[in-house]
């Protein structure tokens, strides 16, 4: 009877004592990570610390489970650890972007609290300085390998976006129009599947040519018709954005322009390329 009394007892402990720590976790997100005071500095110092933890998880990993990744010289090897790295940035923030942009209630038309355009949250800041975190990690990788991970459409691609990322989480201005434009991250881990394809001696294979189609699909809907709508959405709410600080309203207008004219090179590029994969075919 004794015994089966303490069998009993033991799982309950257990459970006391996982709610405890479940408690005391819960407890030291809410006082320092997303305490409003010091949310900017501990989201970024969150991000570079995660990009790290995944650039090395990624080389430990890939040492032991890819054979092509032992055959790689240093600075490809680098190479390979950054683009998994920038990879799950991109699928993190796609999809929280997705959900702040079209899913939540906190930048709703429906929601009368306050501006749109000065709207945020404690979880949308921190979204937001994680993001920047990954821009400074990345961008500093590039100038210091510079031009191996990226010549200077790189630099200026990742420095307009840590300037606009870290303006709308310091300031909490058009924090929608920087979800919108961080949709487009989506198409990455594409274009990084298609580094990983031609470095794995893979770029005839039927792999390789439906993610040049994804790519093309992604970049079309994420990098071009995404960015048309969202001008769009500032022209419906301009009598909003005109009430954000100058530099805001620069940002707001100029870094999605800048980007844009980028995106659209570089879809020129990759329309090319698909033509040139599928004519081999035929």
């Amino acid at each position: 009877m004794a015994t089966a009394i303490g069998r009993k007892v033991a799982p309950a402990r257990k459970m006391v004592a996982f709610g405890s720590y479940q408690i005391r976790a819960e407890t030291l997100v809410k006082t320092y990570l997303l305490a409003d005071p010091s949310i900017p500095y501990t989201s970024v110092f969150v991000g570079i610390f995660a990009c790290k933890m995944v650039y090395d998880v990624c080389q430990l990993i890939s040492s032991f489970y890819f054979r092509t990744y032992t055959t790689l010289t240093k600075i490809q090897r680098i190479e390979w650890n950054n683009r998994g790295m920038s990879t799950v940035h991109a699928i993190f923030i796609s999809v929280v972007s997705m959900y702040f942009a079209f899913w939540s209630n906190l930048f709703s038309d429906r929601n009368h609290d306050g501006l749109l355009i000065t709207r945020s949250s404690p979880l949308s800041t921190f979204t937001l300085g994680v993001s920047a975190g990954y821009f400074l990690s990345d961008l500093g990788m590039i100038c210091w390998f510079y031009p191996s991970l990226g010549g200077v459409e790189y630099v200026v691609h990742h420095s307009l976006s840590a300037i606009a990322v870290a303006y709308s989480m310091y300031t909490g201005e058009g924090q929608l129009y920087t979800f919108m434009v961080l949709i487009s991250e989506v198409t990455t881990p594409e274009i990084n599947m298609r580094w990983f394809l031609d470095t794995a001696g893979l770029k005839r294979s039927s792999a390789y040519l439906i993610n040049g189609v994804v790519i093309f699909f992604a970049w079309l809907v994420a990098r071009i018709l995404l960015f048309i709508y969202m001008f769009y959405h500032v022209y419906l709410h301009y009598d909003q954005v005109i009430h954000m600080h100058i530099f805001g309203i620069l940002l707001v207008f100029g870094v999605p322009a800048a980007l844009g004219v980028m995106n659209l090179m570089w879809f020129g590029k990759i329309i090319k390329g698909l033509k040139k994969n599928l004519l081999k075919r035929l």
